[in-house]
């Protein structure tokens, strides 16, 4: 069985020096927040060339609480992408925001910059661009749209810690950056952790008292917060696994290169690197047009895949109130109706690799006469 993701193996290359982190913790007796909490936050903020992080408990919450900073709220608009995780548009419709919708861009999966005119409206306060699998938008279109229209700036960047944008740091390029640390991401807790990223002191004071309950200190309750706090042993395992975050991203790109080689000129569409940045490489989505039977094929042959994500936002129940329809975004439901995210983590082998794109060459779904993909 090849696994889609292996947790185990680098908890067990690090095992002694999590260990000895949460020791401290325990013997602190700072469970929530806490020294290691900021010692984390320190170092991330550096890591993502910004001033400053806050540690939150989970990728949602950083979302949420850098949407109520911003001053998103009530009859607001927030342009965002349909084809995400529904946490994203769950987090504008949090604040009592409406989330108003925009294609993506089929190469490169994030915003297609070109739909934003169409999207603005008088109501619209903020742009929240996902980077999606990995790989950034492309933010000079984005941010020079929102300099244009007063707009903020928040980076969905929960599935790309470390990926580049020109040589800049996704989480660095908007006014705030939101991260989940979610176990699978590039850079997991062991539970539910986030952050939020910025280099505005106002913007960082804020969602630090929102995640706190309002408060500036004990009792002091300036704003109606909540608790989202980050837990101090999470922080306590983050710090042991951030600095080695770019050596194990250093590995998925290798994992992803030699897919892409194998798998070239093979009769699945393989993933494009946009010339803008660096793919950190979260996913490894190939699409087809025989998605269904190509996953069950893979499953036959020992190896776990999985769908990210097989409904695009606009089409799901819990959002069908916003009032779209299949067809409104025609790229998203494409991808939506074809991508297959093959096995992808730091420590995948060679031999795994050849054993996945040999099964998927070879999958019989796939003969050229019953090829059912769309063309890029």
């Amino acid at each position: 069985m090849i696994p889609f993701l292996d947790l185990q193996t680098e908890y067990q290359t690090i095992k002694d020096q999590v260990h000895f982190a949460i020791n401290r913790v325990l013997d602190s007796s700072q469970y929530v927040l806490g020294k290691q909490v900021g010692e984390f936050e320190t170092a991330f903020a550096k890591y993502c060339e910004t001033v400053h992080c806050v540690g939150v408990n989970s990728g949602t919450s950083a979302l949420h609480v850098a949407l109520l900073a911003a001053g998103v709220g009530t009859g607001d608009e927030v342009i965002t992408v349909p084809f995400t995780f529904v946490a994203t548009v769950a987090a504008i419709c949090y604040t009592g925001a409406r989330p108003v919708f925009v294609d993506i861009d089929p190469r490169s999966f994030t915003m297609n910059p070109a739909f934003l005119d169409a999207a603005l409206s008088p109501r619209t306060k903020a742009l929240l661009p996902v980077h999606l699998y990995g790989q950034a938008a492309d933010m000079d279109p984005i941010l020079a749209f929102a300099r244009k229209h007063g707009l903020v700036v928040i980076e969905d960047a929960a599935q790309a810690h470390g990926a580049r944008y020109h040589g800049r740091r996704v989480g660095s390029l908007g006014d705030l950056g939101c991260f989940s640390f979610y176990p699978g991401k590039n850079l997991g807790a062991y539970g539910e952790g986030g952050a939020v990223v910025t280099s505005h002191h106002e913007y960082a004071r804020t969602v630090r008292m929102l995640r706190d309950w309002g408060q500036e200190k004990k009792y002091h309750h300036v704003l109606q917060g909540f608790n989202y706090r980050l837990e101090g042993l999470q922080g306590a395992v983050l710090g042991v696994k951030l600095p080695r975050l770019d050596e194990a991203n250093r590995r998925r790109v290798a994992n992803a290169t030699l897919y892409s080689q194998l798998l070239q000129d093979s009769l699945v569409q393989t993933p494009e690197l946009m010339s803008w940045g660096s793919h950190v490489w979260h996913v490894y989505a190939v699409r087809s047009g025989k998605r269904e039977e190509l996953q069950r094929e893979l499953a036959a042959a020992g190896i776990e895949t999985r769908i990210h994500y097989p409904i695009p936002v606009h089409l799901t129940e819990a959002y069908s109130h916003l009032g779209y329809h299949a067809g409104d975004f025609p790229e998203a439901e494409k991808a939506a109706a074809q991508v297959l995210s093959l096995p992808m983590f730091p420590e995948l082998t060679k031999d795994h690799i050849r054993t996945v794109a040999s099964a998927v060459r070879g999958a019989a779904c796939l003969e050229p006469d019953k090829l059912g993909i769309m063309p890029a």
